[in-house]
């Protein structure tokens, strides 16, 4: 969506909140309401979302956390075009403004080093974290001659990606390491990030936002650990079939790709009392995916994507960096032919 010559990018509304500001969220306020209790609150974790500005100048922006998480606050980075800053700042819950330029050396790119880049150098990238533990994000203005970008100076292709905390980003050290976004940068992609911390219950409102949405290439439905324990499977297939299905027969001319569940302490820890109920969902998404009446419906296992504990943290449930990588090299890998087809 576009406000205040900004592109916010994976942002589905800004509301109005008291205390100033409007509260950034990843889908429209007529889907988050329909999503489970705690889905609602993950989808105003900005995982992914960035604010996007090509500056003529110096350009001033005013953000603030609104409190709700455990961390005080977060941490948000710029980035130009593909090209990493240095600049970071810490937003906490009262409004700071920070100023953000083009570097000169970047003004003065030649052109060869601009030739098939996905994004423009020109267009800078303010990334606000998936900080999984902080509040909500809010917009308070911005200052300064700008723009948004145009449809050639960003990716021309999208990529979606839904499913638990894994995809929302939980445990990377910065949100450019998630495997998501790592994937979408070797794919040249821009991301839509919808993961859901340990929330993702194929939500019969997800799958129709998904299916509504015209704006990506190739979708992963990455289901779901969230519902080992908390449904039987065959609930968790009945809601498996109607996500993919709805969202499979919405656009068949674009891969859906599903992925089961990734290696996780149920595989590896001795004794653990859900490693069968585990297996099991992995089995019903295999069938969902074979049953499936639609041929771009595509099917992925999360073990063969995330091999070992080699880069897990010590949770054993969540990828750190190393495994992050790990994942977005295979899973490219697995996506690159099914975009060029």
């Amino acid at each position: 969506m576009h406000a205040d010559d900004i592109q916010f990018h994976n942002v589905g509304a800004l509301v109005p909140v008291d205390g100033g500001g409007r509260l950034i969220q990843r889908v429209p306020e007529a889907v988050r309401t329909e999503l489970n209790e705690g889905a609602r609150s993950r989808v105003r974790h900005p995982a992914g979302v960035e604010l996007r500005f090509v500056p003529e100048e110096s350009v001033e922006l005013t953000l603030s956390v609104r409190p709700g998480g455990s961390a005080d606050s977060e941490t948000v980075r710029v980035f130009w075009g593909p090209i990493q800053g240095y600049d970071e700042f810490e937003i906490g819950a009262e409004p700071r403004t920070v100023e953000v330029s083009m570097p000169e050396k970047l003004r003065r790119l030649k052109p060869s080093a601009m030739a098939d880049l996905p994004f423009d150098p020109r267009v800078c990238r303010v990334c606000l974290p998936g900080e999984h533990r902080s509040g909500y994000t809010r917009y308070h203005g911005a200052e300064g001659a700008r723009r948004p970008p145009t449809e050639d100076e960003v990716p021309d292709r999208r990529y979606l990606a839904y499913g638990t905390s894994i995809t929302e980003g939980e445990a990377a050290l910065g949100e450019h390491l998630t495997y998501v976004n790592q994937t979408a940068r070797r794919l040249g992609a821009d991301l839509l990030n919808l993961g859901s911390c340990g929330t993702a219950y194929c939500d019969a409102a997800m799958a129709d936002h998904i299916a509504a949405r015209d704006d990506w290439d190739v979708v992963t439905l990455s289901v779901s650990v969230n519902m080992v324990g908390r449904f039987s499977p065959e609930t968790f297939r009945e809601r498996a079939e109607y996500l993919v299905d709805t969202v499979a027969s919405a656009h068949p001319e674009r891969p859906v790709v599903c992925i089961t569940v990734f290696r996780n302490s149920r595989d590896v820890v001795d004794g653990h009392e859900e490693a069968e109920t585990c297996e099991r969902f992995r089995a019903e998404l295999r069938d969902v995916v074979a049953a499936s009446p639609h041929d771009n419906v595509y099917l992925l296992e999360g073990p063969a994507l995330l091999p070992s504990v080699d880069g897990l943290t010590t949770d054993l449930v969540h990828p750190g960096d190393g495994a992050m990588t790990t994942m977005a090299e295979r899973l490219a890998d697995e996506l690159a032919p099914l975009l060029e087809d």
